[in-house]
This record gives structure tokens, C-alpha cells and sequence, in this order.
């Protein structure tokens, strides 16, 4: 699989450690502490020295992204999967770093900007983004819901995901508002995640009585 997908797994590997080529551009500009956690309100709650944030934390994502890749390649019932489920996961980690990383260097520099509303929108478009997906994800250990009455049956795992689809792009609808909402953001995104799990979760139990 890493043969396979030998340039794929270059690009988003370069495109995950990007923030510390310009942080070390920057380096003489920047603070000796840097904002790397923001709390539920918004506001910074946790500061690192500069190598911290600079470089080691783009390099933990890409630690993290390459153990995904490297799990999600082990998992022989990935062999058949949908091009598109499969490649979603070569994005992931590299959106997370370019997002994480910008919010760290605009706080470094003074830029105002709301985390919340970034945040949720963001949740947003990806919420939307995985319910596209969710129909199409084939049965797996490694992506989807993996539970044990979905795993158990394909015709099971294939009526979850198509639900999961629809309650998981709705669910990213009705995060928008959010954005223009009080600055507090994790309300907001426990009232996405809270029915986007549970109900698949709860549809597949029920599907699993009703066919056995």
C-alpha cells in the first residue's frame, strides 16, 4: 500500500510539516511563548516555548498521520474500499496541522480571530464532508462505525452508514448557526456530535433485533 500510494503519502506528509518551515522563517519574530491551546470560550489556555510550537508539534501530526496510514493499510478489508473513503484519510492530518498551526501563528502575531466561530465552521464543512462519504465506506476495521452488530453484517454496516450520511450532514447543517453564535463553541459541538454517534449507533442495535 505505502508503494501504491508512495506520492500521495510525500505530499500530505510536506503539506503536515509546512507550518515549521514558516515558523523558522519567522523564528526571531516570534515569542519566546506561543498560544497551542485554546479553551471552550475561545481564549488561549496553554502556552509552549517556541521549538515546541514551532516543530514539535507539526511533527507529532505527522507521526500520527503516517501511524494512520500505516494501521489503515493493515486492515484487509481496506484492499476493496472506495477510492475516495480510502483517500480521505491522507487529508486529514495535514488539514489538522495547517489549522491548528494558523491559529498559533495569529496569535503569536496579534491578528484577531474568533476560534469559535473558525472552529465550528470548520466542524461544519467536515461533518458534511464525512456524511458524503459515509454511504459509499465499505466494511472495515478501521473506518466507519465499526461496532460489533455492524461488523457482525455487511447488509447491517451498509444501512447504518447510509443513515449515518444523512444524520451526519444535517448535523453539519445545523452547526452553522453557530458561528454567529455566543463565543462558547463546545456546546455547539456537542449537540453536532452527541446525535451524530449516537444515532447510527442506536439504528444499528435496533436493525440487528429486527433481523436476527
Amino acid at each position: 500500500m505505502f508503494k501504491e500510494h508512495k506520492f500521495k503519502i510525500i505530499i500530505s506528509s510536506i503539506i503536515t510539516i509546512l507550518p515549521i518551515f514558516f515558523g523558522l522563517a519567522m523564528w526571531d519574530r516570534l515569542p519566546e511563548k506561543i498560544a497551542t491551546h485554546w479553551g471552550p470560550d475561545g481564549n488561549p489556555d496553554g502556552y509552549s516555548g517556541k521549538l515546541t510550537a514551532v516543530v514539535l508539534l507539526p511533527l507529532l501530526v505527522l507521526a500520527i498521520h503516517l501511524l494512520c496510514i500505516f494501521f489503515t493499510s493493515l486492515d484487509k478489508k481496506n484492499s476493496g474500499q472506495n477510492k475516495k473513503v480510502f483517500g480521505f484519510i491522507f487529508w486529514i492530518c495535514p488539514a489538522v496541522s495547517l489549522v491548528t498551526s494558523s491559529f498559533t501563528y495569529m496569535q503569536a502575531f496579534n491578528v484577531k480571530f474568533s476560534v469559535g466561530s473558525i472552529c465550528i465552521a470548520l466542524m461544519a464543512v467536515l461533518f458534511i464532508i464525512i456524511g458524503n462519504y459515509m454511504p459509499k465506506c465499505k466494511q472495515n476495521y478501521t473506518i466507519g462505525i465499526k461496532i460489533p452488530t455492524t461488523l457482525n453484517s455487511e447488509e447491517n454496516w451498509n444501512a447504518t452508514h447510509r443513515l449515518a450520511g444523512i444524520v451526519w450532514v444535517i448535523c453539519g447543517v445545523l452547526l452553522l448557526p453557530g458561528i454567529f453564535l455566543p463565543k462558547n463553541f463546545l456546546p455547539w459541538m456537542l449537540i453536532a456530535t452527541l446525535p451524530a454517534v449516537l444515532i447510527p449507533v442506536i439504528y444499528s442495535i435496533i436493525y440487528d433485533k429486527k433481523h436476527k
